[in-house]
């Protein structure tokens, strides 16, 4: 990819499949719930990245009452709480979170806070002080709502934003909250991300002495 230089006063970080590599549990959990329901896997793969659960099985389900759903969605976070087996970082985020340290930064996850704070430190990686999960909204990716939060949070414009995104909903949400968005990994070249790396190992962030943040792609 060519090389392109951005800047931004904070920066809002989805988790899973931009900081954490859970694909292995994720795919364990809801192929095992889409045998349940009789449904395509592969189908229920692709919708399930980036949202909620109850979101996902209402997506998935469209005639099935909601509080059925938020059942199954307490069901489902308790098995992938419970499951670390392959949880890696995602190429280069130790280093891209290190470089984070002491600057204004945020994880706006559709996990719950109990499901961030063991990916992340299953994966091996700093948990920043500002969280927005699950718990933190009311409405999931896409809509804007976390995004809009974490900006908040952290006391920044949302234009003075950028996002780390991996998936559809999640890119969605944050150009609804009128973000710029980096795309990370394979899934989200299908989505019109701002920018696209192919891992945070293309990311070179330096703090500028104005405050900013100055961030090199490529």
């Amino acid at each position: 990819m060519p090389t392109a230089t951005v800047t931004a006063r904070a920066l809002l970080l989805d988790m899973d499949g931009t900081l954490v590599d859970s694909d292995a549990v994720v795919e364990r959990c809801w192929r095992r719930w889409a045998a349940r329901h009789g449904l395509d896997g592969d189908h229920v793969m692709h919708v399930v990245h980036g949202r909620q659960g109850h979101l996902s099985m209402a997506l998935l389900l469209p005639d099935r009452p909601m509080e059925v759903n938020l059942q199954e969605n307490r069901a489902m976070l308790a098995d992938e709480t419970a499951d670390t087996l392959g949880i890696v970082p995602v190429p280069g985020a130790p280093a891209f979170l290190a470089a984070l340290s002491g600057q204004p930064h945020a994880l706006v996850t559709s996990a719950d806070e109990a499901l961030a704070r063991v990916r992340m430190g299953a994966a091996g990686l700093p948990l920043p002080e500002t969280l927005v999960t699950a718990e933190s909204v009311g409405a999931s990716k896409p809509d804007p709502e976390g995004f809009l939060k974490g900006a908040a949070e952290l006391g920044f414009l949302p234009a003075d934003c950028l996002a780390f995104e991996d998936s559809g909903a999640g890119i969605s949400a944050a150009l609804a909250a009128g973000m710029r968005v980096i795309g990370v990994g394979p899934r989200a070249l299908a989505h019109p991300a701002t920018h696209h790396v192919d891992s945070l190992e293309q990311v070179r962030v330096e703090a500028q002495p104005d405050g900013g943040l100055r961030l090199t792609l490529g």
